[in-house]
């Protein structure tokens, strides 16, 4: 999810629009993640007059390609489990906001309080659109793409614009020649130590948490995304998708405002959207930025071993795992992203190796904030003190 407030890297943004989206559509994208396949060399020679070559063992792909057929099992999307998952998110979050409107005159602490566990349920309900994107939520094309439009009313997310800018960061996460879109914008050590006085001030503010959480997230979820400009994609393939959503947002909030007032649907609304994005912007960042990920050069990424070991498995309470939609499985969710988040625990438990790879705890993730640049020498995050101590 890139935010574009105070750091846009024009030429990233120009750039996959120019390789027509990094040379993958989104369909070939959704076909890679359900196969395993093997990079044939190709020549015009006969086969029994080519040398055969010696394989090259190479025990991380071996690894993560083992990994990945397992996840491949999983894949399947349960239809009951799906409406069962949006009847115990869509149903509280009425229940929630009807009672942040029933006190936000005379007890708007009591309206406070309440947007934290219905910014909660919007973050769950963003997982189920992101799931429709990825297809795997429900075995129909038709009732992911109408699921997760009607998601994206309430997350405020246009729904094709994400879902292609999200197929981007899956085609390129790990990737260093393709930071910039679908994630939090990290400079490595050498790029930073060349950059202007000014241009380091910028990146600072930009990656400080009080900054990047508090305001920067939710500015870009609520209004940096009512704008086709300043995406992943050109203006022109991001414009209905985005004046889409902004007609219908007009038109259901309008008529909420006309019915219950204006000001009173802002002061429910904003607070629990601005919990929303805070916390969804959160688990974006802690995905792929901790002390054991990974980057690499282009001629060295390998999309199956990025997926392991430059994604974390996020361990969680039992009540916050239930609210983010287990996304915090994320290595296996980058495995085979056709694996529905329902199914996300049942396939961990089904291999728990899986449970050993980049593990990391709440009170462990709270320690990444520090951890701003890439060291390509040291291979890991670092911060700046360790960074300009080593220039």
């Amino acid at each position: 999810m890139p935010i574009w407030l105070i750091w846009i890297p024009t030429e990233r943004i120009a750039e996959p629009a120019a390789r027509g989206v990094w040379g993958k559509s989104l369909e070939n994208y959704l076909a890679d993640t359900m196969r395993t396949y093997d990079d044939a060399p190709h020549s015009d020679l006969l086969l029994e007059d080519r040398p055969k070559p010696r394989p090259v063992a190479n025990p991380l792909k071996d690894e993560a390609r083992r990994w990945a057929r397992h996840c491949a099992q999983f894949r399947a999307s349960d239809h009951a489990r799906a409406y069962g998952q949006i009847a115990s998110t869509v149903l509280p979050l009425i229940v929630l906001t009807t009672l942040m409107f029933l006190t936000v005159a005379h007890a708007y602490w009591l309206t406070l309080l309440m947007a934290i566990p219905a910014g909660g349920l919007l973050v769950r309900m963003f997982i189920i659109q992101h799931d429709c994107g990825h297809g795997s939520f429900f075995s129909s094309p038709r009732m992911n793409t109408a699921v997760g439009r009607v998601m994206s009313v309430f997350t405020l997310a246009p729904y094709s614009l994400w879902r292609r800018e999200h197929a981007l960061h899956h085609t390129g996460s790990g990737n260093l020649d393709k930071r910039g879109v679908g994630d939090i914008d990290t400079k490595t050590v050498a790029e930073y130590l060349a950059s202007s006085r000014f241009e380091r001030w910028r990146y600072r503010l930009y990656r400080h948490p009080l900054f990047l959480f508090g305001f920067g997230v939710p500015f870009y979820f609520l209004i940096l995304q009512r704008s086709p400009w300043l995406h992943g994609l050109k203006a022109a393939e991001a414009w209905r998708s985005v004046m889409a959503l902004n007609v219908a947002i007009v038109a259901i909030y309008g008529l909420l405002g006309w019915v219950l007032g204006y000001v009173a649907v802002a002061m429910v609304l904003i607070p629990m959207l601005h919990v929303a994005a805070a916390v969804g912007g959160w688990l974006f960042f802690i995905q792929h930025q901790f002390d054991e990920t990974e980057w690499y050069k282009p001629e060295e990424w390998d999309m199956q071993i990025a997926a392991v070991h430059g994604s974390s498995y996020y361990v969680l309470p039992k009540v916050l795992q239930w609210i983010t939609g287990n996304i915090g499985l994320h290595h296996i969710h980058h495995l085979n992203s056709m694996v529905p988040n329902y199914r996300l625990q049942e396939c961990l438990d089904a291999l728990p190796e899986l449970a050993e790879v980049n593990r990391l705890t709440l009170r462990d993730s709270l320690k990444c904030v520090s951890l701003t640049l890439w060291d390509e020498k040291n291979r890991r995050l670092v911060g700046y003190r360790e960074a300009l101590a080593s220039a």
